[in-house]
């Protein structure tokens, strides 16, 4: 399984690393079609004069074939593109007090009242057909997401910001309606930049339904070739930092499941994975013991979605007597085989957030399993041993993990009269349903980012919303409370300690109005072999999210990484 992106934020008005900084870490350092369905590995990959492996293979359950689409701004693609050819402005380590990395841009500098927001912007870059790459691109980026709204994934037009512009040569000025330290993630680190002298053409036509099939940009990697089984990226020979990337070929073979990408894994034909597998010490570690690692930090949360538009889930009461009605010690135990922890209804992952977290409030409504409180809550609403509710839930065909954690809640809802019938779909058609609004119940992962706040703004803010039928960018409940937005509003404004303040109350909105039920904290699932690669993230080096679906991290991964 893998999941489509912690710490406390600076109050910024700094320079970001210098050039040479990025230089240095890229010379080296030191969570699905049919189950049982799997795809071609591509390129075995090619022995050098040592007769070492010189591609990288990944291994990454995407729960579909490919598209062969790259279009940067589509969610259901862009963990394809962003990171491989498209870059941020700068890199942000939610993993390391969010420190930061300068990729497009050299500098970002706050105004003193956090409204106007500075970027200085990297000279010397080429995109990869050649043509220059400069201070316009970005400002013309920005601008194309508020000329298709369906673009702007992170809400970022529609959170305060009023205007982009181009200053002098090398400069992009940001200003907003007010004070918004948080959004430097967005705009920095989560907004890939394109290049105006293809997106503004005819060719493209509308951008939000562009597919994006031969992507330029100023990435490390272009886009060699393409089949529904395999993308092959090649190193871009224009790249801006000399003799980066060291990988010079990289395959992304496209799996359905999960059983045959850990075969891979296993078997050494892949080295760099992102899902889970069962007994993995067992199974992938004793298979090369002195070669084979893993390490799993906690992100976020993996959740029960309520579509909160449903007739029936709509109602606060049924979600509540779900919430109490599940064990979730016993589902991280049983599905994710405890590697990932269980969650709490709060949504603030812990240990990571523990500073965040309010004790007392999650004591106040302790959603601990009590399943004479869910059976009360549901007769409340009609429902009993001879009317028992009747709910699906969907999932990823091939998410072996997510299948038996939702099997687990499956059992434990029938024990409180409700009747749950899992869904497995393709990709897909997954996320055309969740975006959609077409389901009752969804299991779904967010990417949170720096500090709980980012998490709930993705689950709570209405303008990540649309209505039902139109796409969702990460509110796929359809949650709306103008009390709520006002809150994660004012967040951007506030002293670090009114941050936690407004947290805490967002915290509340968790546990009073359940519009989802962390099940498990959602970690960025990460197996690797230093057979013939060395430079991968570490416990003790955490320079960035490890998996390879974590998006930008795996450009600062792949620039790391050295072959041996």
């Amino acid at each position: 399984m893998h999941s489509s992106r912690l710490t406390r934020w600076h109050r910024l008005g700094v320079t970001v690393a210098t050039a040479a900084a990025i230089a240095m870490a890229a010379a080296g350092c030191s969570s699905s079609g049919s189950p049982g369905s799997s795809s071609q590995s591509g390129s075995s990959g090619q022995s050098g004069a040592s007769g070492s492996n010189t591609v990288l293979n990944i291994a990454n359950v995407g729960g579909a074939t490919w598209t062969c689409g790259f279009n940067p701004f589509n969610p259901a693609v862009n963990q394809e593109s962003f990171g491989f050819s498209y870059e941020p402005l700068i890199y942000m380590n939610t993993l390391k007090d969010a420190a930061q990395t300068p990729m497009l841009a050299t500098k970002a500098e706050w105004s003193s009242d956090y409204k106007t927001l500075t970027f200085t912007i990297r000279s010397g870059v080429t995109w990869s057909d050649g043509k220059p790459f400069s201070a316009a691109d970005v400002a013309f980026t920005f601008n194309l997401l508020k000329k298709n709204p369906g673009l702007d994934i992170n809400a970022i037009w529609s959170s305060g910001l009023q205007s982009v512009t181009q200053s002098g040569s090398d400069q992009v000025v940001f200003k907003f309606k007010s004070a918004a330290q948080p959004y430097l993630y967005y705009i920095g680190d989560q907004t890939p930049i394109v290049p105006e002298h293809i997106w503004s053409t005819s060719a493209v036509g509308n951008p939000v339904n562009y597919a994006d099939p031969k992507p330029v940009g100023t990435g490390p990697y272009t886009v060699a070739s393409c089949t529904p089984q395999n993308i092959q990226y090649k190193a871009n020979p224009s790249y801006w930092t000399p003799g980066a990337p060291a990988v010079k070929t990289v395959n992304y073979p496209a799996y359905t499941d999960n059983s045959p990408a850990n075969q891979d894994l296993a078997s050494g034909k892949a080295q760099w994975g992102g899902q889970f597998i069962p007994s993995i010490d067992k199974y992938y570690v004793a298979r090369d013991p002195a070669n084979n690692h893993y390490w799993f930090p906690p992100t976020a949360n993996v959740s029960l979605a309520f579509n909160l538009k449903h007739p029936v889930t709509g109602n606060v009461a049924i979600r509540q007597a779900l919430a109490y009605a599940v064990n979730r010690t016993t589902v991280a135990k049983v599905g994710e085989y405890g590697y990932e922890p269980a969650s709490n209804q709060s949504g603030i992952v812990l240990p990571t957030f523990q500073s965040w977290y309010d004790t007392s409030l999650a004591q106040q409504y302790d959603y601990t399993q009590n399943q004479a409180k869910a059976k009360q809550l549901l007769a409340t609403a009609g429902y009993s041993a001879s009317n028992p509710l009747k709910l699906t839930v969907l999932t990823v065909s091939g998410y072996t993990d997510w299948d038996a954690s939702l099997q687990e809640i499956k059992q434990e809802l029938a024990q409180v009269n409700v009747d749950l019938t899992v869904q497995d779909l393709a990709g897909q058609t997954y996320n055309t349903r969740i975006y959609k609004g077409d389901f009752d119940l969804a299991y779904i992962a967010e990417t949170g980012g720096p500090a709980p706040y980012y998490e709930l703004r993705q689950l709570l803010l209405s303008s990540n919303s649309a209505p039902l039928g139109q796409n969702a960018s990460t509110n796929f409940m359809r949650f709306s409370d103008p009390s709520v937005d006002k809150l994660l509003t004012e967040y951007a404004s506030e002293s670090p300690t009114e941050q936690h303040t407004i947290v805490n109350q967002l915290q509340k909105v968790m546990l009073t109005q359940v519009p989802v039920i962390p099940m498990t904290e959602s970690v960025s699932w990460f197996q690797y072999s230093t057979k013939d690669f060395s430079g991968w993230p570490t416990a003790s080096d955490p320079y960035a999210l490890p998996a390879p679906y974590a998006v930008p991290d795996q450009e600062q991964v792949l620039l790391h990484l050295k072959t041996k």
